[in-house]
């Protein structure tokens, strides 16, 4: 018993040290999300929703690739709970690959033709011409930011992520300055507005991805492969990879296309409407971070340890895990609902957003203990074990079936105000939630998939 005990104490500071920093890591990107809204809408309203659709394309291939590095992951923590460094690396090159092309294209499109995807989003001229010329800047940061997001995820999977954090700390600080020298003017540079904030995250980005890629080669550690270690692919390790990594993709694709399609409802709400929710979406990213590290780590750490065949102590682990978000989600959700307005304050909203963004953020709160279960639950258990199907069929059915019928019923149909539309599209974590528990105690996820 005294062996297990230690053996425990080891399992929860490890998931200690992975949540803590892909937390700070995740509040810190969202930190910066607050630094650049609050500075943007100083530019006026039309400015802030402008920027939160150009975004919308970003945030789509962002869940691209959070299905190319999260179907990794899976694959990438078992092969090292094996300590399997040459498969590692494969799985590591083949995300690179996948990645870095999604982001190509995305950079083409949105560079080439920045109206015609603004115009997805919102009929409104004067909205479309702005974003557009944030859009045609910032989306050739797409290519580094896969790049960057691609060893974060491999890095995190091999257990070893403080690095990361500091290199972020370090990016959002060169963000942050860029955009505020350039988006109003400062220390005899031109006043570009939002194309001085497009500037900053196109230079932070790049040297994101320098920094990374100094350090891993610098340090010699596991993601230091050469280039004939990342490609040495066989027809086998392909297939392998796709069969889980594949659903894992289309599984954040076909999310984050539903997840456009309320921007689209929203955006075709009014200029207020799409304001108050993107100020909302900001303060709502900073207090799911926290959780989306925990639901890294559980991933991470269950996927290792099933790896090394330890499928019992994986099962006992992930009880604790589940238990643990109740409590702390719970609390972060009153925390929220007393502070919101305080929150809100830090913008410059008029008295009209302001009203409709507390209301979202108290709708945001009675469905947080939902949406956080559900991170550590679908992205961290269930996958962690290779159940990808079941986590696709979880997804597509809450966003296509409820989510995106919500979204149009109440925003389009009835014209209800945007937190009544934010309350029925949020409907859907409830749903996902109770599924995702039956499929947890089914014990279908707990398995060694690299044999």
């Amino acid at each position: 018993m005294a062996s297990l005990s230690s053996y425990d104490k080891r399992f929860y500071k490890k998931t200690i040290a992975i949540a803590v920093p892909v937390a700070l890591q995740a509040l810190l990107n969202n930190f910066l999300n607050v630094i650049d809204t609050v500075m943007i809408g100083s530019l006026g309203e039309e400015s802030l929703a402008a920027v939160g659709l150009a975004n919308k394309v970003f945030f789509v291939l962002s869940l691209v690739l959070f299905g190319v590095a999260g179907g990794s992951t899976v694959l990438t923590a078992q092969y090292w709970g094996k300590k399997d460094i040459p498969n590692v690396r494969r799985v590591l090159g083949l995300s690179l690959c996948i990645g870095v092309s999604a982001a190509l294209i995305f950079t083409v499109c949105s560079a080439a033709f920045p109206k015609s995807v603004m115009r997805i989003f919102t009929p409104d001229g004067s909205t479309i011409s702005l974003g557009a010329g944030y859009l045609a800047l910032v989306a050739f940061s797409y290519p580094f930011q896969a790049i960057s997001q691609c060893y974060t995820y491999f890095y995190r999977a091999v257990n070893k992520v403080a690095f990361t954090v500091v290199i972020t700390a370090s990016a959002i600080a060169v963000n942050a300055f860029i955009n505020y020298t350039l988006i109003f003017g400062k220390f005899g540079f031109p006043q570009m507005g939002l194309r001085g904030a497009a500037v900053g995250t196109l230079v932070a980005r790049i040297y994101e991805c320098a920094a990374i890629l100094i350090y891993v080669y610098a340090t010699k550690g596991a993601g230091a492969a050469k280039l004939r270690e990342l490609l040495h692919f066989d027809k086998a390790f392909i297939r392998q990879f796709f069969k889980i990594a594949t659903p894992v993709i289309f599984n954040e694709s076909v999310w984050g296309l539903g997840v456009t399609m309320y921007a689209l409802v929203y955006g075709r709400m009014g200029v207020v409407p799409m304001a108050a929710i993107t100020a909302t979406q900001v303060v709502e990213e900073m207090f799911v971070a926290a959780f989306a590290g925990l639901g890294s780590a559980t991933g991470v750490v269950l996927g290792n340890e099933m790896g090394a065949n330890r499928l019992e102590d994986a099962k006992r682990h992930s009880k604790v895990l589940l238990l643990s978000n109740v409590v702390f989600s719970s609390s972060l959700a009153v925390l929220l609902i007393l502070l919101r307005k305080q929150i809100l304050s830090l913008f410059d909203l008029s008295a009209e957003v302001f009203s409709a963004a507390a209301m979202c953020l108290f709708i945001f709160a009675c469905y947080l203990p939902f949406k956080t279960h559900n991170y550590v639950n679908i992205v961290g258990i269930l996958r962690s074990g290779g159940d990808t199907k079941y986590t696709l069929f979880l997804d597509f059915s809450g966003v296509w079936a409820i989510g995106v019928p919500m979204a149009v019923l109440g925003g389009l149909i009835v014209k209800q105000p945007i937190y009544i539309v934010y309350a029925m599209v949020l409907f859907e974590e409830i749903y996902k939630a109770f599924l995702g528990l039956l499929r947890y105690r089914k014990g279908k996820w707990i398995k060694n998939i690299v044999g």
